[in-house]
């Protein structure tokens, strides 16, 4: 056989076919580039500069095999379009006499032929575009760019093996399709259509029960813990859910569409609604397909986009003043105005060494503890157990005199009397009893009695108990951790706060665990908001990237929908147009099929959206944001954004379709 004669034939296959094979290319070129791309950041020392740069890394990794899992779901799906217009093409050569090894070997020259370009775009493309990644990423970080220009080997060495092995795996897909088909069957695979699909009403039923379920768990769950966990047994529902109500319901909407003499005997229906009724069920997969991808891709955006620019009310919630002290008490004893007078006079002179002088500053000591709440009985508990949120506390037991030290009040409390305080609503009951400890008449305050602290969670509710006597308090409760609480700020840059943090950490603490036995940690609001932006920066550039790649991928996934069902119908305009259907009536028919079905992802998805709202803002809660307000503005303006570019995706892919299946150009 003459030499290149596979490289020449598979070289022409691919284009000849080249509507198909370019968008398959271009998704392999993409999925390398992106891959490349945040490798090359893991790996990059200028990442490794960055503040919080572990954490960081950590999310780059992560995104990296998400990626590389979603290349291999993905390329196997786009191929399957691929070898099923190719099947024919391949059943025509095995009549003329060419054996499956000899299709075996022209499949092999084509997958090298797109693997090769896909990875040599993908990589030249990543190369180029990896410079811009690193300086948005930095640019988001709030750090310093490094403008020197590198190329990293391991990352294209990593991303060579990762890609070589799918595309191995997708040849060797493809070589067992042609294998176990006749030639007869590959002649026909371009003609095979579905049989006449049945309204399954229990699989619809049955989603449509599921979905509510979901719908149910994502409305009702009041625990941000468990929402963390139980938002993948949704997520799972709702996935599971789309794919049987879009396959049968998708059926059913046909059939009764039919069933509307109407509507269904009309020029513009008729063609239409008579070909989705014979391919719904494949087509319904197609439309939760795309739906699943809208929904991945506005949740991601949203949740990372409102962390980030939430991230400084975030910071200022958890830590209300620039610099952060926590002393851990170990004996109740030690909670007495003698002993912490000791440490704040020492803690005093130290910061008057290096001229700090403390302003606007939070000073109590407070025993605190975890406990459930009903009817104005409390029982302290061990551990959190977080089962029920509307019953569940942290107490924080402080004393009256510290109050009025910090606010100048002159609040006084009987030895059985407490203020009880709380942020959400007030506590509407004459007493409160503690098990195992004391009984309180209430005495409803006169001032606003809030006390700002980094233990102060958004996920349990906090209650503070002033009471008169601390230390008589405590001495009959058994599940209490003691602490002094010292915050202040300073006058002090960024820096320089920074500095005082670790100076006071490594000074001044040490000397007072050998002095007073007491820990102390330590913290600055300048080293929590680089902590928080790193990470928060860091979800942020990874739910872009994987953002772009979903939009890629459920662009593709309509495109090629439109291209299949264009090659597929074409046949059956040609006829209509044989006895007399126009152009005009052509296209009025393209619009009335894809605008019945096209918009039923976008729909679904800013449902599943809604009712996973809530679900949602609670697991925010664990990432200390509580902006619902920005979280809705940017859920709302992502939506539109999205809807927007799924407009346009229509528009384009309605004209593809037009062109195939009316053999003539678009109209403008």
């Amino acid at each position: 056989m003459k030499k290149g004669f596979y490289p020449k034939l598979a070289f022409e296959g691919i284009k000849k076919n080249r509507q198909m094979y370019l968008p398959y290319i271009l998704t392999g070129s993409c999925m390398v580039m992106m891959y490349y791309i945040l490798v090359f950041l893991y790996t990059s020392e200028t990442v490794d500069k960055i503040a919080g740069s572990a954490a960081l890394k950590d999310i780059l990794e992560l995104g990296g095999w998400v990626i590389a899992i979603f290349a291999v779901i993905f390329l196997f799906y786009t191929n399957s379009f691929l070898m099923k217009r190719r099947k024919k093409e391949f059943g025509l050569y095995n009549i003329l006499g060419m054996g499956k090894r000899n299709i075996a070997v022209i499949l092999f020259w084509e997958s090298l032929i797109t693997a090769a370009v896909s990875f040599a775009a993908g990589i030249v493309s990543g190369i180029v575009f990896s410079k811009l990644a690193e300086l948005i990423l930095i640019h988001i970080q709030n750090a310093e760019a490094d403008y020197q220009f590198s190329v990293s080997l391991p990352a294209v060495g990593m991303t060579a093996a990762v890609f070589g092995v799918i595309f191995v795996l997708i040849l060797l897909n493809s070589i067992r399709m042609i294998r176990f088909s006749s030639a007869i069957a590959l002649l026909r695979s371009e003609n095979t259509g579905e049989k006449p699909p049945k309204a399954n009403w229990l699989i619809g039923i049955l989603g449509i029960v599921v979905l509510v379920v979901a719908y149910y768990i994502a409305v009702t769950i009041n625990n941000p813990v468990k929402a963390m966990t139980v938002f993948f047994i949704a997520v799972v529902m709702v996935i599971a859910a789309t794919y049987m109500i879009m396959i049968s319901g998708s059926v059913m909407f046909c059939r009764l569409l039919q069933k509307n003499k109407r509507y269904y005997y009309q020029s513009n229906h008729f063609v239409s609604v008579s070909s989705m009724v014979y391919r719904m069920k494949r087509n319904g997969a197609g439309l939760a397909s795309i739906c699943v991808l809208a929904t991945m891709v506005l949740v991601m955006i949203s949740t990372t986009v409102s962390l980030y620019f939430g991230g400084e009310d975030s910071v200022n919630n958890l830590y209300p003043r620039q610099i952060d002290m926590t002393f851990n008490i170990q004996e109740k004893e030690r909670l007495s105005d003698e002993y912490v007078g000791t440490v704040r006079s020492d803690l005093t002179a130290f910061l008057k060494k290096y001229d700090v002088d403390p302003s606007n500053v939070i000073d109590y000591r407070r025993a605190c503890s975890f406990g459930t709440m009903k009817d104005g009985r409390v029982e302290l508990q061990p551990e959190i157990v977080l089962d029920d949120l509307s019953d569940e506390y942290y107490f924080y037991f402080v004393p009256i005199n510290d109050y009025n030290r910090m606010t100048g009040a002159d609040e006084i409390l009987e030895k059985d009397e407490a203020v009880i305080y709380m942020a959400d609503h007030e506590y509407d009951r004459d007493t409160i009893s503690f098990d195992g400890g004391k009984d309180f008449k209430v005495k409803n305050p006169e001032n606003s009695y809030e006390m700002i602290s980094n233990d102060d969670s958004n996920i349990i509710p906090a209650v503070m108990v002033f009471v008169n006597d601390l230390e008589d308090v405590v001495s009959d409760m058994k599940e209490l951790s003691c602490y002094w609480e010292y915050d202040f700020n300073t006058d002090l840059d960024s820096n320089a706060q920074t500095e005082l943090a670790a100076k006071i950490r490594s000074e001044f603490c040490a000397e007072s665990a050998d002095k007073n036995d007491t820990h102390c940690v330590v913290d600055s609001k300048e080293n929590a908001r680089v902590e928080f932006f790193s990470i928060y920066g860091g979800m942020l550039f990874i739910g872009i990237m994987l953002s772009i790649v979903f939009i890629f991928a459920a662009v593709l996934i309509i495109y090629y929908k439109q291209i299949s069902e264009g090659y597929e119908d074409q046949a059956r305009f040609a006829i209509m147009q044989k006895v007399g259907m126009t152009k005009r009536e052509i296209r009025r028919s393209i619009n009335s099929q894809l605008l019945t079905v096209f918009f039923m992802p976008l729909i679904m998805a800013g449902t599943h959206l809604v009712f996973a709202f809530p679900m949602i803002k609670k697991m925010l809660l664990v990432f200390n944001m509580n902006n619902a307000a920005l979280f809705a503005a940017v859920t709302g303006i992502c939506f539109l954004a999205f809807a927007l570019l799924y407009v346009l995706v229509y528009r384009i892919t309605s004209n593809a379709y037009y062109q195939i299946v009316s053999g003539s150009k678009a109209d403008s």
